[in-house]
């Protein structure tokens, strides 16, 4: 999956026009992915024509309701992240479990903070120890090739979500960190294609 940054305070931050040409060259090759922060539906609208994305990523507080709404109005899978500092934070993944395709868990932002994620801020994984979503489910939140075989084996997740950990400074992707990020992902499973 190559995840396209939908929300204007992140240093990731696409216009729909940027994104287009960005996802010809992973057409065929990844699963495009976009991420919003409570997007209202003209925006999501926007981002569907120009990325045809085939996952939308909710990263703000959008509610169960609207996730629903949102998957049956534009008939693409949801991922929902939620933010975990402590197991009670695994309540809200019952709600979302229910609605959208996959979960993805990551550090909760401190409440000042500008950005929901991509802040580069680890949680605890042992919260995540025996969790069974009943649905697909991933973690996030200050990954890096060092720590990422970690974040694996004591979660038990079924994938990764990586951004500020492959940078070389914010927004600027480093393909040597994120060389190293697969390697140690395909190290755990090395049975996985290499693509």
């Amino acid at each position: 999956m190559v995840g396209f940054v939908f929300f204007e305070p992140s240093p990731r931050n696409l216009s729909p026009i940027e994104a287009r040409a960005l996802a010809a060259q992973v057409r065929g090759r990844a699963q495009k992915v976009a991420l919003t922060v409570n997007a209202d539906d003209a925006t999501l609208e926007a981002i569907v024509d120009a990325l045809a994305p085939d996952i939308l990523q909710l990263h703000g507080k959008e509610s169960p309701e609207r996730v629903r709404a949102l998957r049956g109005r534009f008939g693409i899978p949801i991922m929902k992240a939620i933010g975990l500092a402590s197991r009670g934070d695994l309540a809200k993944a019952e709600a979302y479990a229910e609605a959208a395709d996959t979960l993805l868990f990551d550090a909760k932002p401190a409440p000042e903070a500008v950005l929901p994620g991509g802040n580069g801020q680890t949680f605890e994984w042992s919260i995540l120890k025996g969790f069974a979503a009943g649905r697909p489910w991933m973690v996030s939140g200050g990954l890096h090739p060092s720590n990422v075989g970690e974040a694996l084996t004591a979660t038990g997740a079924g994938g990764v979500d990586v951004s500020s950990g492959v940078e070389s400074a914010p927004g600027v992707k480093d393909p040597a960190r994120i060389s190293a990020f697969v390697a140690a992902v395909r190290a755990l499973s090395p049975a996985a294609p290499s693509r």
